[in-house]
């Protein structure tokens, strides 16, 4: 009996100092790098933001398929055009990086996307960010947003602009 307490008691202080990898980080150079990602977006400094990805990056936007960074911008510039002002609620925003069991490197960000449209159409849009890091670099982006409320203010607008240019040509 006395054997079977101290192999217990053994077990316990083995598996007490067992070292815990971490995996969980509210702050870390992947966070930073995305909240520099982030606001290189909201200033439409465009060679800033592609920057931080790694030149074979892949970026999904509601979709399994992937698109290239350059096209990514090409999209990016084309919306951000169509707001007088844009960006993300700081107040009530989330970022954490996690380490898979994979061994992998994830940031997860979750925000609202807010602005105002050139017509002066308010949206504020829930937005989450999956984004895969290598050596520090950002090799995937996942981008998931309702872009219902949003794509039918743009096409509100687009109306609303060929109604003024044949108002004008009559």
């Amino acid at each position: 009996m006395k054997n079977i307490l101290v192999l217990g008691i053994l077990v316990l202080f083995i598996t007490a100092c067992t070292e815990h990898k971490q995996r969980y980080f509210a702050e870390s150079a992947e966070t930073k790098t995305l909240e520099a990602g982030i606001a290189a977006y909201e200033s439409g400094d465009w060679n800033k933001w592609k920057s931080h990805f790694s030149d074979t990056a892949k970026i999904y936007v509601n979709s399994k398929d992937a698109i290239t960074l350059d096209a990514r911008v090409k999209d990016l510039s084309a919306m951000t055009e169509a707001f007088s002002s844009y960006g993300f609620d700081k107040d009530d925003d989330y970022i954490e990086m996690v380490i898979d069991k994979e061994d992998e490197t994830w940031v997860y960000y979750w925000g609202q996307h807010s602005g105002t449209m050139v017509n002066g159409t308010k949206l504020t849009i829930p937005v989450h960010l999956a984004v895969q890091f290598t050596d520090g670099k950002i090799t995937a982006e996942h981008v998931y947003f309702d872009g219902t409320e949003m794509n039918a203010a743009m096409s509100a607008m687009q109306a609303e602009s060929e109604n003024e240019m044949e108002s004008t040509d009559e």
